[in-house]
This record gives C-alpha cells, sequence and structure tokens, in this order.
C-alpha cells in the first residue's frame, strides 16, 4: 500500500478537503484498498480539460468503476461528480488508510480585451460522450421482429421518386401515429442467443425523421425533416422512443452475478479495442442498467492436443471492461473501457468481481 508523508499529510487537511474513504465503509462496497488502490497511482493529479472521471480514477485505482465508492461517503461533497479542470487530487493518509484529497482550482482562461465575460466552467464527464450520443442517436432493438409486419413502412417518394431527402414529401402504409413526428428505420442486425438460439433483438438503424401531413384510406402522406442517410422503399416507421436516454452514467458493477457474451460489433469490424460500441448477449431482464461495468474474458486459443488429436479451447484470460449504455429488455449496447488486448465476438462477460474471484482460484 502506497505510504504518505505525515507532514505533507497536515498540509493537505488544510489545503484542501479530504475525500474520506473510510475502511469499514469500503469493504461495505466492496473496495479492497489493498488490492483497490495502484501501487504506481501518483501522489498529486491536476485535471486537464479533455480528461474524463473514468481515466482519472484509472490512475488511482485498478479498478475505475469503484469511482464512486470512494466518494460516496463523504458528507462534504454535495456532487462527487463535479471535477473542473484546474482542481487537483491528491493522495493522503488518514492514518492507517490512503484517503483521496481534493483541491480546488481555477483554470487560466485568456480573454481578448473585448471579452468580458467570464466562460461558465463545465465539469468533466463521466466518460467520453461524444461517441456514445452518436450511436444511441442512431440505433434501436426492438424485442419483437415479428411486430414489425404491422407497423408502418415507406412505400414510394413523390413524383415516382424511390428516394427521399430532407424536405421531401413521401407515403407510408400501415399502423402509425396520426401527428406528430417520428423516425424511420431500416432493419439491421438480427440478434440471436449463442447458446440457445433464441431470438434477442433486431437492431434498427435510424435513417431519418419525418412528421405527418395527411392521410387517405390506408396511405399517409409524410415529409422528411431529416434525412441520415437515404430513406428508400420498406424503411420502417415508427414513433420516436419516448424516454430519454441516459447521458450521465455511474459507473459500477451491476448488484447480482451476470453471466454473458459479446455478441455483435456494429460496423462490422472483427477485433474490438477502447471506445467501441458492442451488443451483449444480456439486458434488463438480467438486471443490467445503464453505468453497469462487466469484465471481458477474451476466450482461449483452439489447440488439437498433441496426444489425441482432440480439440482443445486454453483457458481464457481477463481482457477489458464495458460498461453497459442502453440496455433493452434480452439485450444491451455497451461501450468498451479497456482493453489490454483486442476483444472479439464470442468473447465471455461477468460481473467484475465473480471475474476477479475466479482469476485468483
Amino acid at each position: 500500500m502506497k505510504q504518505i508523508g505525515h507532514g505533507r499529510r497536515a498540509t493537505h487537511w488544510l489545503g484542501g478537503l479530504v475525500l474520506g474513504v473510510l475502511a469499514a465503509g469500503a469493504h461495505a462496497q466492496g473496495l479492497d484498498w489493498d488490492e483497490g488502490l495502484r501501487d504506481d497511482a501518483p501522489e498529486r493529479y491536476s485535471v486537464v480539460r479533455g480528461d474524463t472521471l473514468w481515466d482519472i480514477a484509472g490512475r488511482f485505482l485498478h479498478h475505475p468503476w469503484q469511482w464512486l465508492e470512494v466518494w460516496r461517503g463523504n458528507p462534504q461533497i454535495d456532487d462527487p461528480h463535479r471535477i473542473y479542470p484546474g482542481d487537483t487530487l491528491y493522495l493522503d493518509d488518514c492514518g492507517d488508510r490512503p484517503c483521496l484529497g481534493l483541491e480546488r482550482g481555477r483554470e487560466v482562461v485568456h480573454l481578448s480585451p473585448e471579452v468580458r465575460t467570464v466562460p461558465r466552467r463545465e465539469a468533466i464527464a463521466p466518460i467520453p460522450l461524444s461517441s456514445v450520443r452518436l450511436f444511441l442517436r442512431d440505433h434501436r432493438v426492438i424485442d419483437d421482429p415479428a411486430s414489425l409486419e404491422a407497423l408502418g413502412y415507406v412505400v414510394g417518394g413523390d413524383d415516382g421518386r424511390l428516394i427521399s431527402g430532407a424536405g421531401d414529401r413521401f407515403y407510408a402504409r400501415g399502423r402509425m401515429p396520426e401527428s406528430g413526428r417520428m423516425g424511420l428505420y431500416r432493419r439491421g442486425e438480427r440478434y440471436l442467443d449463442p447458446t440457445s438460439g433464441d431470438p434477442l433483438g433486431l437492431e434498427l438503424e435510424r435513417v431519418g425523421e419525418a412528421r405527418w401531413l395527411r392521410q387517405e384510406g390506408d396511405i399517409a402522406v409524410l415529409e422528411a425533416t431529416q434525412a441520415y442517410q437515404e430513406i428508400r422503399n420498406g424503411d420502417i416507421v415508427l414513433p420516436r422512443e419516448a424516454s430519454e436516454l441516459a447521458t450521465e452514467f455511474q459507473p459500477r458493477a451491476p448488484d447480482r452475478a451476470v453471466e454473458g457474451h459479446i455478441l455483435s460489433v456494429p460496423g462490422g469490424v472483427r477485433f474490438i479495442g477502447r471506445g467501441r460500441m458492442v451488443a451483449l448477449d444480456r439486458g434488463i431482464r438480467d438486471g443490467l442498467a445503464p453505468g453497469h461495468v462487466l469484465a471481458v474474458e477474451q476466450r482461449g486459443e483452439l489447440v488439437d492436443d498433441p496426444r489425441t488429436g482432440e480439440p482443445l479451447r486454453l483457458p481464457g484470460e481477463q481482457a477489458g471492461l464495458v460498461m453497459v449504455v442502453h440496455p433493452f429488455e434480452k439485450m444491451s449496447y455497451g461501450l468498451v473501457m479497456r482493453a489490454s488486448h483486442p476483444l472479439e465476438v464470442g468473447d465471455r462477460l461477468s460481473t467484475p468481481g465473480a471475474a476477479l474471484h475466479t482469476a485468483r482460484r
């Protein structure tokens, strides 16, 4: 465990807020400081623009998803998410246990003589959100693919055109709202349980948005308001999702044991690295929620036994972490937060504690 000098400890107590990481509270949350604190953790770290809470946590902890567990026990901190560029975090020695301190700083901003407004400080994000927002905007999963047959679909464009863009009118048939705005989707990958073969959901990729204009018999006249791709015959017309997608995440381990696999990588790449979105074969019914972190075990190599000739799968290795960003009933989308080796479709998922316990044995 890292030892910090007592003289510097007194200075830190006076110079900043000490984040009380009580040993009992940490163990109650599943955090073992003997294994949680990195041997090479910095004594001080100054936050810079572009940092995320996950990245900073990874400088201090072996398991970055336990960031909130470190901060949760401190009554002096109203919102542990609010860390700003210019702030300094430091390691301290609270008697027989390590703790983290926070010194509030002021980010240096150079203003021209004409500028009189001081820019508002923006807290750093828990994770890189730009790629997540873009992906979640454009992808959706429905649990029952058969239900699409009763929904609206595009049957033609204005003036006989087969492809429509923003501002164009087009025609759709089937059940759809008779007012308001709706999304336009194209069928994507059909996901199946890798063990049982049972359907888990059908991926839909959003190609645009439209608004309802009028109805004539069973044909609706719609106007495209946005087009991310060409709108084609057969595209699905659905009401826009009612609930807002999560844009803030609290990384944490699931409340119960979860085991699953990486199903697919939207975009079709074979090897998966940090920052990629992946489809997982576990969802809400398995207890997953936004922010849940799962450990990834890379499948061992398939070899032939040199004596018997039978195929053998070698033991797997812990290779990364995935955080759930959008769970559906039977499956989820997740973001790869760490990848010590390239991940692949079929790699095993499990709760981090269970994975570490298995690895120790």
